[in-house]
């Protein structure tokens, strides 16, 4: 039967209509059958967060093999404050990994003699049972091997999942495997990995000393510590991630968890393209994005103007309170049509925009029995940069007729332990300090330790002519256990 022209434009303009409401192809394992590996074996480079290896120009599947070894580790997650990591490679997060899609990758996965437990890996790059686990459960100081295909393309989180498992996770036992497509990824200026994880110490934020886990915290999802690449500070100061204006920025942000989810976010920034859940779909012109535990997401930006952009989880609270803070500085000129303003507010960014070694030199004098005055003061102007400076500004001498003066104040002067009880307890209603009368607000200043509190205020004492006491820890925290402790502030 011949067909009319009408019916044979009918037919193809369904053809067309079906070819185009086809969803795209999505890098899954069918695509991911690329053939058996060509050429000899390769051994990955793996980088430490936030390097990244670089991409990938084969053209054809290889068979990748991948060293990791896992190491238990003491490290500082705070100035002063240390903590027992259990980690892949000797740092939190572990190694980067990169393959191709279609890679057959041979895994050597290590635990040095030195461990006291053992451990595996689950890769959720891998198809198979546990991503790996059950084939690589690691005695100290034995190996094991296993072999899989890359069948799917996206950026993935690996981890332990040795029982207890949340334990293994929460002492930084996870980091990221990138599958890049055959094609590879678009080019950009500059790749970067970042990675999320929440920590729970049996002692409070920043408090000194090796701290142990605190398995009922985790339980309870009580985070003490939240931080990007295992630490608080990694990524701020000299250890900001580095970028000029014009560069397109890659990053590769994973969230170890083990239990909160990211509100990823860049100050100063919208996001151009976020592979969410790390998978090969985009969304445009993102300003924050949810990053599960256990998950991750690719993000993408161009710098249009110099200066240093923040890089927090938006829960606000974790950023500035548990840690997770870190900063990308972008140089070049300025571009007035864009933005116009000043370089980083260091008061805004509180004490995690300046050099902090001298908190962390205070904290090992004191646990020494050393501690000395001058030690005290450089570390409480750190901490009072952060902390007070906002208020009383950076001078001490306060906002007139808001908030009240600290350089040369007798209100403050006058009384050693009032001054301990208002940074513990907090203040409100008229005061009298230098003959002026001052009604506002200071809050229970409850996430400072002792010690904290000790320097700031001999700092505080002995800055701008003052001719104050000196303050210690012992005091801070007599005073602390001997008072009533108010609605708001912790014990």
């Amino acid at each position: 039967m011949r067909l009319t022209s009408l019916s044979m434009m009918v037919i193809f303009l369904t053809t067309l209509v079906t070819c185009v409401q086809q969803p795209q192809e999505t890098g899954g394992s069918a695509k991911g059958e690329l053939g058996p590996p060509q050429g000899k074996p390769i051994t990955a480079k793996l980088t430490y967060a936030p390097e990244v290896p670089p991409p990938i120009n084969r053209q054809a599947p290889a068979k990748v093999v991948v060293e990791l070894e896992v190491r238990e580790v003491v490290m500082p997650i705070s100035d002063g404050v240390d903590y027992t990591f259990w980690t892949f490679g000797g740092k939190v997060p572990g190694k980067f990994i990169r393959v191709r899609q279609g890679d057959t990758v041979e895994f050597h996965l290590r635990n040095h003699p030195d461990s006291k437990m053992p451990h595996n890996i689950d890769l959720h790059a891998v198809t198979g049972p546990g991503g790996g686990a059950t084939s690589s459960f690691t005695a100290p100081g034995h190996e094991s091997q296993f072999t899989f295909k890359a069948l799917n393309q996206g950026l993935y989180v690996y981890h332990c999942a040795t029982a207890p498992v949340g334990m293994h996770v929460a002492n930084g036992m996870y980091g990221l495997i990138l599958v890049e497509p055959p094609e590879g990824l678009e080019p950009v200026d500059r790749e970067y990995y970042v990675m999320q994880g929440d920590f729970y110490t049996v002692g409070k934020y920043r408090e000194k000393g090796l701290q142990p886990f605190d398995m009922q915290k985790a339980i309870e999802e009580n985070a003490t510590y939240v931080v990007f690449n295992g630490s608080e500070g990694a990524l701020v100061g000299d250890n900001a991630l580095p970028a000029k204006v014009g560069e397109t920025i890659r990053l590769f942000v994973g969230n170890g968890g083990p239990n909160l989810v990211s509100s990823f976010h860049v100050i100063g920034e919208i996001f151009d393209k976020v592979y969410y859940e790390g998978g090969t779909r985009f969304q445009e012109n993102v300003q924050t994005t949810l990053i599960p535990a256990g998950g991750a997401a690719i993000v993408e930006f161009l710098l249009e103007v110099p200066g240093t952009y923040i890089l927090v989880d938006h829960s606000i609270f974790r950023a500035f309170n548990k840690g997770a803070l870190g900063m990308l500085k972008s140089v070049g000129d300025d571009n007035l049509a864009v933005y116009s303003g000043k370089e980083v507010d260091s008061v805004y960014l509180a004490d995690k925009a300046e050099e902090t070694a001298a908190v962390a030199a205070a904290a090992k004098k004191l646990q020494a029995g050393k501690l000395t005055k001058e030690a005290q003061i450089a570390a409480g102007e750190n901490l009072y940069k952060g902390t007070c400076s906002t208020c009383h500004q950076l001078n001490g001498e306060g906002l007139k007729g808001v908030f009240p003066p600290l350089a040369k104040a007798d209100y403050l002067l006058a009384d050693k332990r009032r001054a301990i009880e208002v940074i513990l307890n907090g203040l409100t209603g008229p005061i009298t300090v230098n003959n002026e009368q001052y009604n506002s607000v200071m809050p229970p200043m409850s996430q400072l330790n002792d010690d904290e509190i000790a320097n700031i205020l001999t700092y505080v004492n002995t800055a701008w002519g003052n001719k104050g006491q000196v303050v210690s820890a012992d005091e801070v925290r007599g005073i602390r256990l001997g008072t009533k402790r108010p609605p708001g502030a912790a014990e």
